[in-house]
């Protein structure tokens, strides 16, 4: 019996979202439920429609272009001088493929980079591009899809665990407040001589 996990190590695990879904486990899990059609990854292209095909028992179909074109591997590239360093495209990068501090100079760890393009839309100042991995000189090669998936993994396990480690400091400065509420100092008192 075909499982989610078969069919998401079948896809790029770019989390680029084009398919549709929030990312590739998502997509992973609507095929499984026979929600979406086999033709929605471009990452993947050709080729994963393909896979899909043979494992789910369906007829190969060509990539939907409402979801995007098959081309070259790109990676993000900051114009480092005009970065303004305003953090908006770290949380977006599904890989933690993008290094930088607030008002600090932003840069792009090529060899984790997915081309998911999800740094793009937030960026204020469009500083970034997405450029064939290719035409990039000593570039490493892309990250394969099982390193991709671990990286995605640890981002959202650091975000979880960074909401419930607020979500616990908010309970407990709450329950603080409510305590310094219940006892307020007593007036009048007299002071010590």
């Amino acid at each position: 019996m075909v499982t989610a996990d078969d069919i998401d190590v079948l896809l790029p695990q770019t989390q680029c979202t084009r398919c549709g879904y929030s990312g590739c486990r998502p997509y992973a899990e609507a095929l499984l439920a026979g929600q979406a059609p086999i033709n929605q990854c471009p990452p993947g292209g050709a080729a994963t429609i393909g896979a899909l095909a043979a494992l789910l028992q369906r007829p190969v179909l060509p990539l939907n272009p409402a979801n995007g074109v098959e081309g070259a591997l790109l990676v993000a590239q900051i114009d480092e001088d005009a970065c303004i360093g305003c953090v908006r495209c770290l949380p977006p990068c599904p890989v933690d493929a993008i290094l930088g501090a607030h008002q600090q100079m932003h840069t792009v760890v090529v060899a984790l980079c997915t081309g998911c393009e999800l740094c793009i839309a937030p960026c204020p100042v469009d500083c970034i591009t997405m450029v064939p991995r290719a035409s990039l000189a000593e570039t490493p090669p892309a990250p394969t899809a099982r390193e991709n998936r671990e990286r995605c993994l640890a981002h959202n396990a650091r975000i979880a665990r960074r909401a419930r480690e607020r979500a616990a400091l908010l309970s407990a400065r709450k329950q603080a407040t409510g305590a310094a509420a219940a006892n307020p100092p007593e007036e009048g008192c007299e002071r010590a001589r």
